[in-house]
């Protein structure tokens, strides 16, 4: 599995709940555009249409050597591809309050794209800052234990 970008935004904005990975429909130059890395997902969420999930605010730029006949639409709606079971858990959970369906990665699983999707609680001021005195703490502990303190 290769990362080709992360959100680390969601990790800060959100508690993750869940995680799921699902594919996503691209075209041609969606792929040579995202190998390249010239795509964000960072401020990317999931909605639910028709009982389908879509993928909305990804912005994938096109490459000047894409193909020329078309219009590249960099933020389209992109389709997840997810079995019917995972669709209807979501579904359930995501109605919850307060509950949304954030991305976390872009990654290549034996040639195809993947996104990592995540049902997440968005985290309050106080929760975040939190979670920094956290990680600022467990660094501290480490230096201390490698006598470096």
């Amino acid at each position: 599995m290769k990362i080709l970008t992360d959100n680390r935004k969601a990790r800060h904005k959100y508690e993750i709940l869940e995680q799921v990975e699902a594919g996503l429909v691209l075209q041609g130059w969606e792929i040579k555009s995202i190998r390249a890395g010239r795509v964000q997902i960072g401020d990317a969420h999931a909605v639910l249409t028709r009982g389908e999930f879509f993928l909305i605010n990804c912005n994938i730029t096109p490459l000047l050597s894409a193909s020329t006949h078309i219009r590249p639409n960099p933020t389209r709606s992109r389709k997840l591809l997810l079995h019917e079971k995972e669709i209807q858990r979501l579904i359930g959970k995501a109605r919850e309050k307060g509950l949304t369906i954030v991305p976390l990665n872009l990654h290549m699983t034996r040639g195809k794209v993947k996104v990592d999707i995540a049902l997440a609680r968005g985290k309050k001021t106080i929760d975040k800052r939190r979670t920094i005195e956290e990680r600022q703490w467990k660094r501290t502990q480490g230096r201390v234990l490698r006598g470096k303190g």
